[in-house]
């Protein structure tokens, strides 16, 4: 599955599983560790947790890829790490305090989901 594909099917699945305010980045051009990040809110530690495992799971089932998941939803930020796409969950007070869109505002954003 191309990378591309690959984010798409992910921000679908985010998408139905209730993520809010969905951002997809190309970052292909200035990035040498990935290629897009998806940035996503959930409303909730709980939400985080269940958004960060349900993606877990996704991945096994459908791309036969396990995942990483780094960081703790109790601080706000998660990151589960697919290789050519990098998931970002966040709360939306650190997802305005780090502002990840803003710090690669030179990558082309693809999606943006409210």
């Amino acid at each position: 599955m191309e990378a591309l594909d690959k984010a798409h099917a992910v921000i679908n699945f985010l998408e139905e599983k209730k993520a809010e305010k969905i951002v997809l980045l190309d970052i292909q051009a200035i990035s040498t560790f990935t290629s897009y990040f998806i940035i996503c809110n959930g409303t909730s530690d709980r939400m985080l947790d269940a958004l960060s495992s349900l993606l877990r799971d996704y991945a096994k089932s459908d791309f036969k890829q396990i995942i990483n998941v780094e960081g703790d939803s109790h601080t706000g930020w998660m990151i589960a790490d697919l290789d050519d796409v990098v998931v970002h969950f966040f709360s939306p007070d650190q997802r305005k305090y780090y502002s990840l869109e803003q710090l690669w505002e030179k990558g082309k954003r693809l999606v943006s989901l409210q």
